[in-house]
């Protein structure tokens, strides 16, 4: 290292000394030494004394490392750890995306890296990485994910045709996209037992390419890569900023692609958002199919809890349901982590998941989206409660019974809605500020002396409440 290089170390370590207590510098930062920075390949190796050291920095103190390092750095420097792991043997991690820790000795695990040493020619000699449990058969359908669903589908039966090659799936976090692509990969093994299936993420892929380099066995890593009939890379948003990979990874595409090899990626935005990309990267994976896939609709939740109640062998009635599905509008792994929270709270109490047990829950639990009443809702249940058709609301008629409709739907319209009064009046029959203005102001003055009036509007107000609980 240059003086300068010792100097930028030394202010990474007073910043990382001055953001935790000085037991956790002690025991974590400390012990780290700097092996080496290459300011062309923007990496800096950092000396670690064990595996664990390694999955506790990245599991506690990742953003406080990365952001640190790249501030005294630069931009786009990527951090390498050397781990001593087994014998004295140094294994390269190179810290550039969520944790997911490379294989720290020869033994097969589920989704680690897979052996370069394999036999390179019949399927049976690889281990595809694929999650038997996500597959098809589970992956339930709706209008958020019915188009990747579709295509996954075509290429696992036909993949010859390479009519979607690449297929770029996107999309938020917890959506489905992992469970989509092991199911392609489950159903091609499955149609296609001779073809040879891979699935890693991209932050593993640039953990093996780290590995091969620092101990000389690159031709290997390519050789290994280049064999793959279909190459499935999750969450390829993780080679942003990193150049040698990307470099290496756009040889293996170009090679994979131009032998007819089908590729899939997985990322949580479109190819045109991904910053730290290399253009002509970018430009291949818009070459193929870009499938986004959205957060599960209303009907589309309800569903897929159905399918994780009924997988569990669980007893939670629908209403609850139907409760979760309308008010949990996140990700597929929200869903889950509701019913699981139910499923713990009910044992340790031993209560019934009833719905208000439901409700209790979920305001501690999950922030449930507050949802408010439309102008559309208003209308229509005023119009219901007192009988009255819509169209004659929205028309000239100046009988009392419409007229009273009319004016209230204007009231319940500018206390729970944060409309205008402009337009309040376009929504009732295109009437004008003033109009509206006075139809509040005569409601108004009416529920101080009317009675009946207010329990009518007491119901109402109960029914559109309900409406959106």
């Amino acid at each position: 290292m240059t003086e300068t290089e010792k100097i930028l170390w030394q202010r990474c370590m007073e910043m990382f000394q001055g953001n935790v207590s000085e037991q956790q510098f002690q025991t974590w930062f400390s012990p780290m030494r700097v092996k080496s920075f290459d300011a062309v390949q923007k990496e800096l190796v950092v000396c670690i004394p064990s595996q664990f050291f390694y999955e506790y920095l990245e599991e506690h103190y990742r953003c406080l490392l990365h952001t640190t390092i790249r501030r005294f750095f630069g931009a786009n420097v990527s951090l390498v750890y050397d781990v001593d792991v087994v014998d004295n043997v140094t294994v390269s991690q190179e810290s550039d995306g969520p944790i997911a820790p490379a294989s720290v000795s020869s033994s097969r695990q589920p989704n680690k890296s897979p052996l370069l040493a394999q036999a390179v020619g019949a399927a049976d000699d690889l281990d595809s990485q694929l999650n038997v449990h996500q597959n098809f058969n589970n992956f339930i359908e709706g209008s958020s994910n019915k188009l990747p669903r579709s295509v996954g589908q075509a290429i696992a039966e036909h993949p010859e045709q390479m009519t979607f090659n690449p297929l770029f799936i996107y999309g938020p976090s917890g959506v489905g996209k992992t469970h989509l692509v092991n199911a392609i990969g489950l159903r091609t093994k499955e149609l296609h037992p001779e073809m040879r299936v891979l699935y890693l993420s991209a932050h593993l892929f640039m953990v093996q390419f780290t590995d091969a380099r620092k101990n000389n066995v690159f031709n290997d890593f390519m050789h290994f890569y280049q064999s793959i009939d279909m190459l499935i890379i999750d969450d390829i948003q993780e080679l942003a900023g990193v150049t040698a990979t990307q470099n290496t990874f756009f040889h293996i595409f170009n090679h994979l692609r131009q032998n007819g090899k089908q590729i899939i990626m997985t990322c949580d935005r479109p190819p045109v958002s991904l910053q730290g990309m290399e253009e002509r990267l970018i430009t291949r994976f818009k070459s193929g199919l870009m499938a986004e896939m959205e957060k599960p609709e209303e009907g589309l939740r309800c569903n897929i809890l159905r399918s994780i109640v009924k997988h569990d062998g669980l007893n939670i009635s629908e209403d609850v349901l139907d409760y979760i599905s309308q008010n949990v509008t996140g990700s597929v792994r929200e869903l889950e982590g509701v019913i699981h929270s139910l499923l713990a709270y009910s044992v340790v109490y031993n209560k019934e998941v009833d719905l208000e047990f439901a409700k209790h829950i979920l305001a501690g639990r999950v922030k449930v989206e507050k949802k408010t009443v439309t102008i559309d809702q208003i209308i229509s249940c005023t119009c219901g409660h007192f009988n009255v058709k819509e169209e004659d609301v929205f028309g000239k008629s100046r009988k009392a019974n419409i007229v009273t409709v009319r004016q209230v739907s204007m009231y319940l319209a500018n206390k729970h809605t944060k409309l205008t009064m402009s337009k309040i009046g376009i929504y009732v029959g295109n009437r004008d500020h003033s109009t509206v203005l006075h139809g509040i102001k005569t409601i108004d003055g009416r529920l101080k002396v009317d009675k009946e009036l207010r329990q009518h509007l007491e119901e109402l107000e109960a029914k559109l409440i309900g409406k959106v609980i």
